[in-house]
């Protein structure tokens, strides 16, 4: 169950960053807050996606703290590096995120997935 709640953290968090980088990008500037937000009432959608993002957060805590409950701590925090392969992923996929293929970064998410399969995989047993 703790793995559950561990892969729902990593989803939560991972749409959470996408939702609001895509709210962001519609949005006014957030530096400049009055105008920022005097626009949340004129921008319905990109405002639904910045509070959905802002929610999607909240869960991917809340089920973070499930999983650290349930999982040792060496088990579950290399499991966060997938959401970096997710937004990755997605960022290239989704349309409106303006994200570039680059080799460097399929290198890169190459070495997490390696990394991550070196701290998770199950010891063999000795004999």
């Amino acid at each position: 169950m703790g793995l559950l709640f561990a892969l729902g953290s990593v989803v939560l968090v991972s749409a959470a960053q996408l939702l609001l980088k895509w709210a962001m990008i519609q949005l006014p500037d957030i530096s400049q807050l009055p105008q920022f937000l005097s626009s949340l009432s004129q921008f319905p959608l990109p405002t639904a996606a910045l509070f959905l993002g802002l929610l999607a957060y909240a869960l991917s805590m809340l089920c973070w703290l499930l999983a650290l409950k349930r999982l040792p701590l060496s088990r579950a925090y290399p499991l966060l590096s997938l959401s970096y392969l997710l937004v990755w992923l997605a960022a290239l996929w989704l349309p409106g995120l303006n994200e570039v293929f680059r080799w460097g970064k399929l290198a890169g998410a190459g070495l997490i997935v390696s990394g991550l399969l070196l701290i998770c995989w199950p010891a063999a047993k000795t004999r």
